[in-house]
């Protein structure tokens, strides 16, 4: 098996080169920026695609959306920090056949791309479990945020603070503090300005 890493950390590199190179017949190809990565799939056609969500010149989930544009049979894990349902679900409406958290267990990375590499999807059972929850009344996962909250992202997205938010759209201040707690929660982000940007990956906004 031919294995892209797209993936800027060197440490997380390192991590999953040792997980992978005692394995017979693996060869390991690494990118660290997108562009890297198109040259690579070019180049080396690999069996299966480690992406990184964040990368320095881009979106993982971008760039997995263009892989599949070109090669909807592309096999792609998407790899991220955040262990939120909604970035899993994007990671899967964008042509992903995997979805693994960097805080999962050991093993998981490698469970996931011997499974993408047979044709399966992989996905840890808590995140599946969670990611059914979410789409029991919803299709898509614009469709997981309600408009006011879609509209509070908007308004973050611009700069604005909670209370000016509370001002423009006439509700209390402990309102938007509310719903910007829930959107937190729903996105896995820790801060405010977190949750704009992996908003902003995810075409939420």
């Amino acid at each position: 098996m031919k294995l892209l890493i797209v993936e800027d950390h060197p440490i997380v590199i390192s991590g999953c080169r040792a997980l992978f190179s005692q394995i017979d017949g693996m060869t390991i190809v690494e990118a660290q920026t997108a562009a890297d990565a198109r040259v690579a799939v070019a180049q080396e056609t690999p069996d299966v695609a480690i992406i990184d969500i964040n990368l320095p010149d881009g979106s993982g989930l971008e760039l997995t959306r263009e892989f599949i544009a070109r090669d909807p049979a592309a096999r792609i894990v998407v790899f991220s920090m955040n262990d939120a349902p909604m970035l899993a679900i994007q990671a899967i409406e964008a042509g992903a056949r995997g979805y693994v958290s960097k805080t999962g267990g050991s093993t998981d990375l490698r469970e996931a791309v011997f499974a993408v590499g047979r044709g399966e999807t992989w996905i840890s059972d808590d995140l599946v479990q969670e990611m059914a929850i979410l789409r029991a009344q919803n299709s898509t996962s614009r469709e997981l945020l309600s408009e006011r909250e879609q509209l509070v992202l908007r308004m973050l997205a611009r700069g604005r603070s909670m209370a000016e938010i509370a001002n423009d759209i006439s509700v209390s201040y402990k309102t938007v503090a509310s719903d910007c707690a829930i959107l937190r929660k729903k996105l896995g982000a820790r801060t405010s300005t977190e949750m704009v940007r992996i908003a902003l990956e995810m075409k939420l906004i």
